[in-house]
This record gives C-alpha cells, sequence and structure tokens, in this order.
C-alpha cells in the first residue's frame, strides 16, 4: 500500500505568515491554482480512494486534485497549537525563540495546545484504521504537521530535523505488511510551481 500525502494549498494564514493549528481558514487565490496544478499528478497515480482533514483548506484541496468522495475525519486535522492559534510566527518567534524551536522540534507544546506525542498517535491511529482496508494508492490529504507526524512514525525521522512540507506537495510512503515503511518522494511539486510558503 502506498500513502500519497498531500498538503493543502497555501492558506490565507499561510500567507500572512500566522498559525493556523485547527483553525478553518480556506485557501488563498494561490492555494487554489497550487492544488489545481497538482491535480493531473494526482490523476495520472489513479488513487484508490481518499482520507482528508476535514478543515476546509484541506477539503478544498482534496477537491481541486479530483478526489472522489473523501472519507472526512478529525484525526488527520493539524496539531491543535492552543493559544498561538492566529498569531503571527514573527510574534511568536519575537517572545521566545526557544520556544518556538522547541515547538518545531515537537518538544514545546503552545498553552492549551496539544503535544507532539499525543497529535502524532492521532494522526497514526487513523492512518493505521485506513490500513485496515489496503489498497494500492490511498489519497491522504491532510497538513504539513501531520506528514511531519507520518514521517516520524512511520520511517523514522525526527520532526527537528524534517525540511519544511511544500503547500500542495506530494510525498508517498510505500508500507507493506513484513516490510519496513519506505519513503518513496518528498515534497514533490509540478514543474511550474515553487516552494512557496512556509509551513
Amino acid at each position: 500500500m502506498r500513502l500519497l500525502l498531500v498538503r493543502h494549498g497555501q492558506s490565507e494564514w499561510n500567507a500572512a505568515r500566522r498559525l493556523q493549528g485547527q483553525a478553518d481558514i480556506g485557501l488563498s487565490e494561490l492555494g487554489r491554482a497550487q492544488a489545481d496544478a497538482l491535480r493531473p499528478v494526482i490523476q495520472s497515480i489513479g488513487p484508490c480512494r481518499t482520507v482528508s482533514s476535514d478543515l476546509e483548506r484541506v477539503r478544498e484541496t482534496a477537491r481541486r486534485v479530483g478526489a472522489d468522495a473523501p472519507r472526512l475525519t478529525e484525526g488527520l486535522r493539524e496539531i491543535d497549537v492552543g493559544d498561538w492559534t492566529g498569531r503571527a510566527v514573527d510574534d511568536i518567534r519575537a517572545e521566545s525563540e526557544e520556544a518556538w524551536l522547541g515547538w518545531r522540534a515537537g518538544t514545546h507544546s503552545p498553552p492549551g495546545g496539544e503535544s507532539w506525542e499525543t497529535f502524532a498517535s492521532r494522526v497514526e491511529a487513523a492512518i493505521e484504521e485506513e490500513r485496515r482496508d489496503p489498497c494500492d494508492n490511498l489519497l491522504v490529504t491532510c497538513h504539513g504537521g501531520v506528514i511531519r507526524a507520518i514521517l516520524q512514525r512511520y520511517i523514522g525521522l525526527d520532526p527537528a530535523r524534517i525540511i519544511p512540507v511544500a503547500p500542495a506537495s506530494l510525498s508517498a510512503i510505500r508500507v507493506a505488511a513484513g516490510k519496513p515503511p519506505r519513503l518513496e518522494l518528498l515534497n514533490y511539486l509540478p514543474d511550474d510551481l515553487e516552494f512557496g510558503a512556509p509551513d
């Protein structure tokens, strides 16, 4: 089974460099164009089914890449950033660079926020539920943090060392019974897209 991991296109708050967490923010115009550009790639692969975060920026991305009736789940929502929701990244970093770097590394939780361990366990449970009904190419439309959690849980990558996940990018992991998971693709973008907005 291959997990086709697609991060949502740029959102309005990505463009403004504000943390979203689980705030239900829609795509920017650029985000819509990014998702549209990825559609031919996804369609050429032919996913067997789609599971998606239930937040609007991801649901719209799923529609734009051609996902047919995705199953929506709260299990694939972005990490809850608590009191940091809606705050500018630059303001958080100015307040405490140490807290920001700790959060990026998965060792610090914002006030009222979800711990990395709780978040990664939630994401893994959602993926494992899908693996009970295996298919060749499962499309997972989600968030940058969710992809980082999957890379940690299945590939063993340290969240502190994972490069930012590009908006509307495609990554792929092969998971098969009795074999170690294998990273096949990371941060693929169609040729006419740039790496773009911050994680």
